[in-house]
């Protein structure tokens, strides 16, 4: 029993390293609107759509950056990435000028994509059989500690030192990734092992050619339109609804520590259900979840004063909304990985798991794209706006999450009708199967 609990160095490293990402990055990406408005100067629009292409590369490239540290070995693959991640940072602080910040961005961008292959494919190979699943949870569970932990930090060093601090955090956290790795990871040899980047490519195009995985890539989008929202949108709306008081990153701090509190219990209720059904309890979920972002406006405006410790209408109906968000991605996240794992052809599954996420490729420049317009038409930015203006200006700034309310809406429906297609499409061929081995 107790050897179950045993691990390698280069097991506990990469943890340990992946924690310290995971704090630089979310700590990064709560204010990144927020930074690039307000220390470098782009309107929301502009702002919206780097951020959404910053993260949309973080999600498409790591089957990419997965293959290439195949080749070269993952400790020098995690050398390159932390290297990069930490100049990155360090610029986006130093250099907050429209010249400077996207090629900072991008190179968070690339070492972010090899973190995400390299980190999960050392879990992988320092684990056995009788201890993959723990080690796997382990991994888990650095990841939101890390989360949890960044964003945590962000609010006092926003409010005392500046916006531009974040990133020299960010930095500090993966300088000292990089120091633990040179110090003390040693993998398994691995240079020479898995696919070329020829082959990731042609295993991408096969996948965009099959209807039923990309339409629920599609479909699923619509979700993680509204997820991407704690990011996107949540920080400057509750800043400029509740003032410099408001605490973004610890409001979205609630979605992790809902979806580690509720995931077992949901996905054992869930057990005897279908993951289709799984999910599309989720999608419906989303929009009462962007109904009550909406209401706190809704209730400011009324002159509604509750809440604990005097918390605003705003900020309280945002951690409200943001507890059902994190409930939907317990019915949705894992069984979404369950259902799409089951469509890949035979020995590819694991190349098709590497585009899984997909969705938040699409949903990051939709999503972050959509924000941007939503936010300067309804809630603008106060230094924009003449006294006068600021008096009527944010009237109708809840109608941004009746927007995303709709937009999930119909995704839920039309994960329904997926279903039921889908399930039309195989009883017919089930039928034509049966009928051909009578002929036979």
């Amino acid at each position: 029993m107790t050897s179950n609990w045993k691990f390698t160095r280069p097991f506990w490293t990469a943890n340990i390293v992946e924690l310290f990402e995971r704090a630089a990055y979310y700590g990064m990406f709560i204010v990144i609107t927020l930074y690039l408005s307000r220390e470098v100067g782009y309107n929301d629009i502009w702002a919206a759509w780097i951020a959404g292409g910053f993260s949309a590369g973080l999600y498409f490239f790591p089957p990419f950056s997965g293959a290439y540290a195949d080749k070269i070995g993952f400790r020098k693959a995690l050398i390159i990435a932390f290297s990069l991640l930490t100049a990155g940072y360090f610029g986006l602080g130093a250099l907050p000028y429209k010249s400077t910040v996207i090629p900072s961005m991008i190179l968070i961008m690339i070492g972010g994509s090899f973190i995400k292959s390299v980190i999960t494919g050392t879990v992988a190979k320092e684990t056995s059989k009788s201890n993959r699943a723990r080690g796997f949870s382990i991994f888990y569970a650095m990841v939101n500690i890390g989360s949890f932990s960044g964003k945590t930090l962000v609010y006092p060093i926003r409010l005392e030192l500046g916006l531009v601090y974040v990133n020299y955090l960010s930095a500090a956290f993966t300088l000292l990734a990089l120091i633990t790795v040179f110090l003390f990871y040693k993998s398994q040899v691995t240079e020479g092992v898995g696919k070329s980047m020829k082959e990731v490519w042609q295993g991408l195009v096969r996948l965009l050619k099959r209807p039923r995985l990309l339409a629920l890539i599609l479909i699923t989008s619509g979700f993680w339109i509204v997820q991407h929202q704690l990011y996107a949108t949540m920080p400057k709306y509750v800043i400029r609804l509740v003032g410099e008081s408001a605490a973004p990153s610890w409001y979205a701090n609630v979605n992790p520590l809902v979806v580690v509190l509720t995931v077992m219990f949901v996905t054992q209720m869930m057990k005897n259900r279908s993951a289709l059904t799984s999910m599309t309890i989720g999608m419906f979920i989303m929009p009462v979840s962007a109904i009550a972002m909406a209401s706190g406006r809704m209730f400011d405006m009324n002159g509604s004063d509750f809440g604990f410790f005097g918390m605003h209408p705003v900020a309280f109906m945002m951690i409200i909304g943001i507890i059902f968000q994190g409930l939907a991605e317990t019915f949705i996240s894992p069984r979404f990985l369950e259902y799409f794992s089951l469509q890949a052809p035979k020995g590819e599954e694991g190349m098709y798991l590497g585009f899984s996420h997909l969705h938040s490729f699409f949903s990051a420049l939709l999503g972050f794209g959509i924000s941007g317009y939503l936010l300067e038409r309804f809630c603008p930015d106060p230094a924009t706006l003449s006294e006068v203006e600021k008096l009527t200006a944010y009237d109708h700034a809840h109608y941004i999450w009746y927007v995303f309310a709709g937009i999930v809406s119909v995704a839920a429906v039309a994960l329904i009708i997926y279903g039921i297609v889908t399930r039309y499409i195989d009883r017919k061929k089930a039928v034509c199967r049966s009928s051909f081995a009578v002929r036979r």
